[in-house]
Parts: structure tokens; sequence; C-alpha cells
């Protein structure tokens, strides 16, 4: 089964968490846009649907989606959201796409975080996919510097701003042995707006895409 179909699958398989009148929230990246796709025939089920990114609510307003800003809904029942990397603990990386601030805020409003991946992104370790770190600009070379002495690469994402008009760092070669300690520790260096682990919240629901049917953990 080619990888586009598995992403597809595990789109589709989010479906079934969408309850009726219920605040949706809607994240970023190639697996999302399935989803996205999907959205029109669970239209009715929807009170308001909220985007993690400018890219996700262009999508969804030429869907005809009406897209509400999170200030105006409060919290959101349910966060779908995919990801770079995952463990079976449920604990992320995220940002490839560059939107992890808005995506973890998103995921910090929801009461239910249901994230879709295909297989290849389930992993043992958290790491090999370089880490996105969103950096205010006048702290990229300093939390780089930082970052060296934790023996990370990092390198500047070049000619990429964020929507929130910051820089990311891909952090290269950075041992993540613990998720919820490293994620911490990078938080605290000043300048740093947000770090790609999503440990301290990580996903209450993780859909693989396989080969032959679809994988759920958690509840």
């Amino acid at each position: 089964m080619q990888q586009a179909e598995k992403k597809q699958n595990a789109a589709k398989a989010a479906l079934n968490y969408i309850e009726n009148d219920i605040v949706l929230g809607v994240g970023t990246g190639s697996t999302v846009n399935y989803l996205i796709d999907l959205l029109p025939s669970v239209r009715d089920r929807l009170r308001a649907i909220v985007s993690s990114s400018t890219a996700t609510t262009a999508r969804l307003e030429e869907l005809g989606f009406e897209v509400s800003l999170l200030n105006a809904v409060g919290d959101i029942d349910l966060y779908i959201d995919g990801a770079d990397e995952a463990n079976k603990h449920l604990q992320l990386i995220k940002g490839g796409g560059g939107a992890l601030t808005r995506e973890k805020v998103l995921a910090g409003a929801a009461r239910k975080f249901v994230c879709i991946i295909d297989d290849s992104k389930l992993v043992g370790r958290l790491g090999e996919f370089p880490l996105p770190i969103e950096v205010i600009p006048m702290a990229q070379s300093f939390v780089a510097r930082k970052i060296a002495k934790m023996r990370g690469q990092p390198i500047w994402r070049e000619k990429f701003v964020t929507d929130n008009g910051n820089h990311i760092l891909d952090i290269h070669n950075l041992v993540i042995s613990n998720p919820l300690e490293m994620e911490t520790r990078l938080n605290q260096l000043p300048g740093v707006l947000t770090v790609g682990i999503f440990a301290h919240r990580p996903a209450d629901v993780l859909i693989i895409g396989e080969d032959s049917n679809i994988r759920v953990m958690g509840k």
C-alpha cells in the first residue's frame, strides 16, 4: 500500500471521532489535508472549526467552511492533527510544516487530541526527524549556540517565516531519551517560542495507517 493511501485511511478513520455539535480544531500537513478533503461529509456535525495555520484556513475556506478564532470559541472539543514522529507513549515531534506553535496551542485547548499518521512515523525513540524549534528572530544565533552545547546540530530553515513572524531552527542529531525533560529544558531557553516535542501534551489517540488495516493506540 502506498504511503498516501495509508495517510488517507488514517484520516478517514478520524472522522469517527467527530461527534455532533462540536468545536473542531484542524492541524496542518499532508495527512491532515486528506482529512480536510473529507470534512464536507460531516459539515452538519460541526458547531465551529478552528485552524492551526493560514494554509489550513485557506484550504478550509475553499471548501466553504467559516473558520473561527480560538479566542472566540473557547475550548476545543476535538483536535485532529498529524505528526512527523510518534512513539508508543503517544508523544510526538511536530513542526515539519512550521505551524508548531499554533498546533501546540490548539492541542492544549482540546479536550481530546487525535493524531493521524502512516506507519513510517511510528518510532522507538523520538529524534531521528530533525526537531523544529520556533525562535524569535533576534534570538536565533543565541539559541543555536545553546543547542550546540547540548550536542544538537541546529540548522536555520532559510527563507521560511512562521505565521507568527518568527524563524525555525531544525535540530539534527539531538538525543531525546526523555521527551518530557527535553521539552521543558528547551522551552526554558530565552527566545524560544515553541519546541516541536509534544510530550507534556501528547496525543490521546494515535491512528496509524498500515498496509492492510488501521491501528489505534490510546483511548
